[in-house]
């Protein structure tokens, strides 16, 4: 009987954690597809640093891309190291992303270049430094096992840390890794 009920509880976590990856990538797509019809003109609501109407752009600017092929780069990792981290709980995966989405995308606002900055890469990179900095401060196996799955997977995007493109922003991506890391290390577990 226990392990039916477990069993019952653990299908619900799952359907849950995916109803909610899978939702937030809908919700990106459904975006994008409105900002394409409207040419692009919701892309305005991103983060431009330094000024009151780019304030906006913080919570906003993860969900808006500037085409289909950014949407598309972003969708993958963001499901792959979203759900890596929706495992530990639909709860320390929206924690996590609101922490990144705040702290990543105030920095972005303070210290980035003058220039609209939207897509959810500053999220990608969150992700990806909250996974990698948990299997360092925890040091438990299955975090650690986490960690290097995730740099052999997606370590090559650190070169998006570099400033060689103008249309990139490196800025989203450095300060996004940097929230996640700090929210690693805020949140772990001693």
């Amino acid at each position: 009987m226990e392990t039916d009920d477990a069993k019952d509880a653990l299908n619900r976590q799952f359907k849950t954690s995916a109803l909610c990856i899978f939702g937030f990538a809908l919700l990106i797509w459904g975006v994008e597809l409105i900002n394409m019809l409207m040419g692009h003109q919701l892309s305005l609501y991103g983060i431009f640093p330094r000024t009151l109407h780019g304030l906006i752009g913080i919570p906003l600017s993860p969900f808006l891309h500037s085409g289909i092929w950014h949407t598309l780069l972003n969708t993958i990792p963001f499901m792959v190291l979203g759900g890596l981290i929706i495992v530990r709980g639909v709860g320390v995966f929206l924690e996590v992303s609101l922490f990144v989405m705040l702290v990543g995308g105030g920095c972005l606002w303070l210290f980035g270049r003058s220039s609209y900055h939207v897509g959810a890469s500053g999220l990608i990179f969150g992700y990806f430094g909250f996974i990698v900095a948990l299997g360092w401060f925890e040091r438990s196996i299955g975090t650690v096992i986490t960690a290097f799955v995730t740099l052999f997977l997606y370590g090559s995007i650190l070169w998006g840390l570099l400033p060689v493109f103008p249309y990139v922003s490196w800025e989203g991506h450095l300060f996004g890794l940097i929230a996640g890391i700090l929210g690693a290390r805020l949140g772990r577990s001693d």
